[in-house]
């Protein structure tokens, strides 16, 4: 199913205000509540909308420090891809972590308290990833800019 204008509206409000109602949505997509309500579900149902959720404050939760890391594998085989990427998915602090074309295999975004936090974490967890032949660290000084949303 293609996008049209209004469908483009409801997502791109519903990026920025989540949790807005669907009165509010409605009077944004110039739709009566309940074919607004329709297009909603339909968007959720066909996948357009996958999930609902909030966006934390990282110093509030006291962990204002992100890293990039670029990791380097020591080989392209699927079962070493999986497994490194199993073993990615179950450490806490890492938000992202994207397959890359370039000279890293993988990058990934973590967050920390501070530096000896993300040393702990380079210990515990990134040290012992299986596979990893490299891996350069960038901590982020300043997010400049900052989105969840998609051009829509």
């Amino acid at each position: 199913m293609a996008l049209d204008a209004t469908d483009r509206k409801i997502l791109t409000a519903l990026q920025r205000k989540g949790r807005m109602s669907n009165a509010e949505l409605s009077e944004t997509a110039n739709l009566s509540p309940s074919a607004c309500h329709r297009r909603v579900q339909r968007l959720e149902s066909e996948g357009y909308i996958r999930d609902y959720v909030a966006l934390l404050d990282a110093r509030k939760l006291g962990v204002p420090t992100t890293v990039f890391v670029e990791i380097t594998l020591q080989g392209q085989a699927d079962d070493l891809l999986e497994a490194f990427e199993k073993a990615v998915a179950r450490i806490p602090d890492v938000l992202e972590c994207h397959l890359m074309a370039g000279t890293a295999d993988y990058i990934l975004k973590i967050v920390a308290e501070n530096t000896d936090d993300f040393a702990r974490i380079h210990r515990q967890y990134l040290s012992r990833l299986p596979g990893v032949a490299q891996m350069q660290s960038s901590f982020a000084l300043r997010t400049v800019f900052n989105t969840t949303a998609l051009p829509v």
